[in-house]
């Protein structure tokens, strides 16, 4: 090896062990085992009793297709936290605390694994989604009113 490449070599970083990337399911499931995730039945007796927020975070797309669901908080995906941190500038009036229970909802249940996740490691802890999403709530029986047109 020449003085010049062994000078360049001495100059580049020490090889770092480069982390696995995991796919989605795989980060789905560690997400999910941090969850105490809620059956629908469940979901509705605690919005009843106001021991949680339902926040629905589907698309508006899917909301105008099939119905809301009564008292739920609707927030779209890319604004949750910043509307659910008790603390953040830009909280909605239901945010008032980290202890509150949250209980997003998704069409399916999988994005809202993901948005608890992000929930949580903004400190609130009690932050859980609704197992199936919409689909399961709607398949349970449970209340679904139509998407009031806009004026």
């Amino acid at each position: 090896m020449s003085t010049t490449e062994g000078d360049l070599a001495a100059e580049r970083p020490a090889e770092q062990s480069v982390e696995r990337p995991i796919g989605i399911d795989e980060l789905l499931e560690r997400v999910r085992q941090g969850l105490d995730r809620v059956e629908p039945k469940d979901a509705y007796d605690a919005a009843q009793a106001d021991e949680a927020l339902l926040v629905d975070i589907r698309y508006a797309a899917l909301r105008d297709r099939d119905g809301l669901i009564p008292g739920a908080l609707v927030v779209e995906r890319n604004e949750l936290e910043w509307r659910l941190d008790p603390q953040g500038s830009h909280r909605a009036p239901e945010a008032t605390s980290h202890d509150l229970r949250i209980v997003v909802i998704c069409n399916e249940g999988y994005a809202s694994s993901l948005a608890a996740a992000s929930l949580r490691q903004l400190g609130l802890h009690r932050a859980t989604d609704l197992t199936g999403g919409f689909q399961a709530w709607r398949a349970a029986g449970l209340p679904v009113t139509p998407r009031e047109p806009e004026s």
